[in-house]
């Protein structure tokens, strides 16, 4: 009898690290949608004309129709062992004339995961204050026509800060197992922008709920119109009611600006 000869494990298909840059005006969100448009399937069906798919690619989070990426992670698997800056290169010629632009790419190990290796995720908001219609902003930033008190701003967000039972500030449809997040930085900066005067919200955790991010916009400016006291953001927390947030600010301010991995992808 001659030993059977074990079977050799097929090698894992080579992974790749996509930091990806979208105008989400056109798209209905990150997510693929079978009869809407979307940034994943916008970027699967043009790996589907570098190979034969179907493709499926998992990104660092999902963002809400309107919402912008300057820096989303995603990751996709290919048969090809691609030079990571041909792939990127082709990657954005069959892209063409959509707003999304792979501005690197890098190979990375098998178990390297997009979403689960994430160890941070950080977000900018932009809240244009002018009464003349943005021209250039447009879709870009959220116009309001008053003005603000960046400092009442900043004490209330100062609330935010910390590990906190967030159900307030979430989404009823929110699909996260618990409400309760680690909020690292909330800071509010005035700038003069080219378009007029601009704050803006920088936001950064591990992970975030639905709609987080733009209920602590909404509620915040609020606080900078008068409207609501700082401490009333602390109330709102502490109530762990979503009756008790402020308005939910509109999704066009809102940008995923860049994604943190205990070491970085892309070098």
């Amino acid at each position: 009898m001659f030993p059977v000869a074990a079977r050799a494990k097929p090698l894992p298909m080579p992974r790749y690290a996509l930091k990806v840059e979208y105008h989400g005006g056109p798209f209905a969100g990150w997510q693929r949608q079978a009869d809407q448009p979307s940034v994943q399937g916008a970027i699967e069906d043009a790996l589907a004309r570098l190979e034969p798919g179907p493709h499926t690619i998992a990104a660092a989070g999902r963002t809400d129709a309107g919402v912008h990426g300057l820096a989303q992670v995603a990751q996709c698997d290919l048969e090809k062992d691609w030079d990571p800056f041909r792939l990127s290169e082709a990657l954005n010629y069959h892209l063409k004339p959509l707003p999304v632009a792979i501005l690197a790419c890098a190979r990375i190990d098998a178990d390297w995961h997009a979403r689960f290796s994430a160890i941070e995720r950080r977000y900018l908001f932009r809240l244009l204050l002018r009464r003349a219609p943005a021209t250039h902003d447009k879709g870009l930033v959220w116009q309001i026509g008053h003005d603000l008190d960046l400092e009442a701003m900043r004490a209330g967000a100062a609330y935010l800060v910390g590990h906190h039972d967030f159900t307030t500030f979430r989404s009823t449809i929110c699909q996260a197992k618990s409400p309760v997040k680690t909020l690292d930085a909330l800071e509010v900066e005035e700038v003069a922008g080219l378009s007029g005067r601009e704050i803006r919200f920088h936001v950064r955790a591990r992970s975030f709920l639905h709609n987080q991010v733009r209920s602590f916009v909404g509620t915040l400016e609020r606080v900078g119109a008068g409207a609501w006291a700082p401490e009333d953001v602390r109330d709102a927390l502490e109530a762990r009611d979503r009756a008790a947030c402020g308005p939910v600010s509109p999704p066009q301010g809102l940008y995923l600006a860049g994604v943190g991995y205990p070491t970085d992808p892309f070098g």
